[in-house]
């Protein structure tokens, strides 16, 4: 029977049929990788998400392949190279294999770079899970127009986005339309699977039995490539990483594959030691906050991979903002998400503002700031006047999402300081009432408190991050 994923339709470019023949065992791919001037380029790690190889001195490369169960081949971009893209959506470091052919021949072109990149700003974006035409208008009008302004506002960096998962709402007919919002934008955008982006008709590709007939990720594959993919830029080793082991019919589980964890293994073997790896995951890893969770069942497994590394983890899924530090050389950010909670208004369930992460990379340095939607980039923290946050009616209340224990948050009345404000854990007062009233019982860690006395006018509250960066608000009372 002939496998050539009919139901599949697509403009990108196959690679080339040696020859039409179906048989079980795995086939070849093989191919050659060259610059915009011909010239070969060597150690180019290739793989088709199950098996690797590298280019030799002429830039060729061979290695097995089931084109039927690893229906694509890419590269992971050496950072001497332009990011391949078209109209600013990642793009030509794939192709598609043919599935009934036994040898498959796919060549791959990359720009050098005039110049190292030392410097480059990375984007992470959190769930904009467009569901409906009004959902999709909200994204476009909102957080499009926001993200070009930041963009833009770094004219002369190179700008890298990272759409870490649920992209639509199991609306398949929106995948297009939404690549389409994200294009010509001046970055170069990628993205990551969630489980939103799932054919809920079907089960994944490793638990499909017939790819031919459909698979979960068949839509996704249609407009962005692989699912478990790396490139290099700058000091920088990008990985992404499906981490959603789905089932079909909106059932999954939050957790990878130990093919998927052999697979980061290897392609990790191919970077030095001591390297900064940036992680890109739908489901967090590491989260602690009660009643969150959200995280990945085989954690452990993960950290031990990463143990040699110096990495950030970028994820998204639970539509609530939390930094965590499972190990000394890993740093999570579980960001808030670009349609806060499922564009009910204006807030995720932890209080932060629908919005997206700009971190800005020099050589190995990193640093980090949330970008709130509509708002200033100095907006870092929400302040509640005594009597707003129900649940703290004498306290001024400051709701800081990005706060890690880095951060050093003090409180001044009428000027005089009077130290630092006092953490807890509650249900934040936007989120509840843009809710309605209605609480939902999710407790964040950003929350911080202090009570005034009855005489005082003003209360300042200064917040100060681990860049030794302070954001300064005050309220008259």
């Amino acid at each position: 029977m002939k496998r050539n994923y009919k139901h599949i339709l697509f403009p990108f470019v196959l690679c080339g049929l040696m020859a039409a023949q179906t048989s079980a065992a795995p086939g070849i791919v093989k191919g050659r990788i060259t610059d915009t001037q011909g010239k070969p380029v060597a150690q180019v790690v290739v793989t088709d998400g199950r098996n690797f190889t590298t280019t030799d001195a002429m830039g060729h490369y061979r290695m097995e392949s089931d084109a039927e169960r690893q229906p694509l081949v890419y590269i992971s971009t050496p950072s001497a190279y332009k990011l391949p893209e078209t109209d600013g959506i990642a793009d030509k470091f794939y192709q598609f294999q043919k599935a009934d052919s036994q040898e498959n021949i796919c060549n791959f072109m990359l720009e050098p770079r005039e110049t190292p990149t030392r410097g480059f700003v990375y984007i992470a974006i959190s769930d904009p899970q467009v569901k409906t035409d009004a959902h999709l208008d909200r994204f476009r009008q909102e957080t499009v127009p926001d993200l070009k302004r930041t963009v833009d506002s770094f004219k002369g960096k190179e700008v890298v986005g990272m759409a870490v998962g649920d992209l639509v709402w199991d609306a398949m007919n929106l995948m297009e339309p939404y690549k389409e919002s994200v294009s010509h934008l001046g970055l170069t955008m990628f993205q990551v699977i969630g489980n939103h982006d799932f054919n809920l008709k079907y089960a994944d590709m490793e638990r499909t039995e017939v790819p031919e007939s459909g698979y979960g990720e068949a839509d996704y594959h249609k407009a962005f490539g692989p699912t478990d993919y790396s490139f290099n830029i700058g000091q920088v080793h990008v990985v992404t990483m499906k981490d959603i082991d789905y089932q079909g019919g909106k059932k999954y589980k939050e957790a990878f594959t130990p093919a998927q964890l052999a697979w980061l293994k290897k392609d990790l073997s191919y970077v030095p030691k001591g390297s900064l790896v940036f992680l890109n995951l739908h489901a967090p890893t590491s989260n602690t906050t009660a009643e969150g969770s959200g995280n990945t069942s085989n954690t452990s497994e993960l950290l031990d991979i990463l143990k040699d590394y110096q990495v950030h983890i970028f994820a998204g899924h639970t539509h609530f903002y939390e930094n965590a530090q499972p190990a000394a050389n890993i740093y999570e950010h579980n960001i808030g998400a670009a349609c806060g909670a499922w564009w009910a208004g204006h807030v995720n369930r932890c209080g932060a503002p629908n919005g997206y992460l700009i971190v800005e990379v020099d050589d190995k340095n990193v640093k980090w700031h949330y970008k709130a939607t509509g708002k200033p980039s100095d907006y870092q923290f929400r302040i509640y006047k005594p009597g707003e946050f129900k649940s703290q009616p004498k306290q001024v209340v400051a709701n800081i999402w990005d706060w890690d224990p880095d951060w050093k948050v003090k409180w001044f009345e009428d000027g005089k300081p009077k130290g630092p404000m006092q953490p807890f854990e509650d249900e934040d007062q936007d989120f509840i009432t843009m809710k309605n009233g209605k609480a939902e019982g999710y407790h964040t860690r950003h929350l911080f408190r202090a009570q005034p006395s009855t005489s005082a006018r003003t209360v300042t509250v200064k917040a100060t991050n681990r860049f030794h960066e302070s954001y300064t608000q005050q309220i008259e009372l």
